[in-house]
């Protein structure tokens, strides 16, 4: 895949479509930075209806995009820099070392390398790489290599232009995290571990400034923690929705003697401990083949971020400093959104910032 050339645009969308909610965020970019001009989240499904996963199409993005549009007063034909993602089972991203090659010979090289890290069949895929560095005393390549199904990128496409947008720049949805991370927090060394938690999966990643990347899907997310309310609290599922986003992981004060999820003796695990156990299994993998330890804090994003008690339950079991991510650190606000940092936009945040 060629270069892509440096783009010089005046303002720039991020559409994030999530499982349960589509995110769109509208910026414009200044001679350093970017302002926030508008932003809008709306859900795919009706409130106190129970969406299967399963039961999720692709055609119900289409009139919710139109609507947020016309809401935000943007007209799709006139979007010069619109950036979006894909993620999932069907995409993968991996960073790879390699013997130095210019290049003319890099990208066909790099497709069957491919093959060997990435599990999408070779007349399917659509690679991307990026070459991150040139080690001056081997002269290896270290290469952050991308990669989706040709299938999934045209379901992708046929989304954006039943609403009539043209599809421009499409990235993964780790990648997006990790550029959301870089733009708007501050740090110097050391390794974080952020996690977009969404409806139905949670994206880990994990950046360093000198640090490998590292990113996977973890199949947990808003629904099974509604799931588990449901489950243990006999309640019907706009109850339990409902329950979910008042008390999150804690208790009801109005009814004292109920324990919590995480100290319920069941035999499935509650949502909570299933990923804090992907957390930690991939902890141990990152330290055994990146052999950095130096992990300094856990940062949340995404919809269930918010989920009140997890940020205290992630800190204890994996022993790390935890935060929810606020998504517009470097970003201009005008008055009336000072108090809307919301962590389910850091993923279309990173997606209008991207540049190129």
């Amino acid at each position: 895949m060629k270069k892509q050339k440096s783009l010089k645009f005046k303002e720039s969308v991020g559409i994030d479509l999530g499982s349960h909610s589509v995110k769109v965020v509208h910026l414009k970019r200044l001679n350093e930075g970017f302002k926030l001009l508008n932003y809008e989240i709306r859900p795919t499904v009706a409130h106190g209806v129970e969406y299967i996963p399963g039961d999720l199409r692709p055609e119900r993005y289409g009139p919710v995009l139109v609507d947020i549009f016309k809401t935000l007063r943007i007209n799709p034909k006139r979007v010069q820099h619109l950036v979006t993602s894909v993620g999932g089972d069907n995409t993968s991203i991996k960073q790879i070392k390699t013997i130095f090659l210019p290049d003319e010979e890099l990208e066909s090289a790099l497709f069957f390398e491919a093959k060997k890290h990435i599990a999408i069949s070779g007349s399917d895929m659509v690679l991307d790489y990026q070459v991150l560095s040139v080690e001056e005393k081997t002269n290896n390549m270290n290469i952050l290599l991308g990669a989706t199904s040709k299938e999934l990128i045209n379901e992708h496409t046929n989304i954006l232009q039943t609403a009539g947008l043209a599809p421009n720049l499409v990235d993964i949805d780790s990648l997006a995290v990790a550029n959301s991370f870089m733009l708007n927090a501050y740090v110097e060394e050391g390794v974080y571990v952020l996690l977009n938690l969404g409806a139905h999966r949670t994206n880990m990643v994990i950046w360093g400034p000198e640090a490998r990347f590292f990113s996977r899907d973890i199949p947990f997310g808003g629904y099974n923690f509604t799931r588990d309310i449901m489950r243990k609290r006999s309640m019907e599922w706009e109850q339990a929705e409902n329950y979910k986003l008042e008390f999150g992981l804690l208790d009801d004060p109005n009814n004292p003697e109920v324990r919590t999820l995480s100290m319920l003796d069941i035999t499935e695990k509650p949502t909570e401990e299933a990923i804090v156990e992907e957390i930690r299994r991939s902890l141990r993998f990152y330290v055994k083949e990146a052999g950095n330890s130096d992990f300094r804090k856990v940062y949340l994003m995404g919809g269930t971020a918010k989920l009140k008690g997890l940020t205290e339950f992630i800190a204890e079991k994996v022993n790390l400093p935890t935060e929810v991510f606020l998504p517009f650190i470097n970003v201009e606000m005008p008055e009336k959104f000072i108090d809307k940092k919301d962590p389910q936009l850091a993923l279309a945040v990173g997606l209008a910032m991207r540049a190129e």
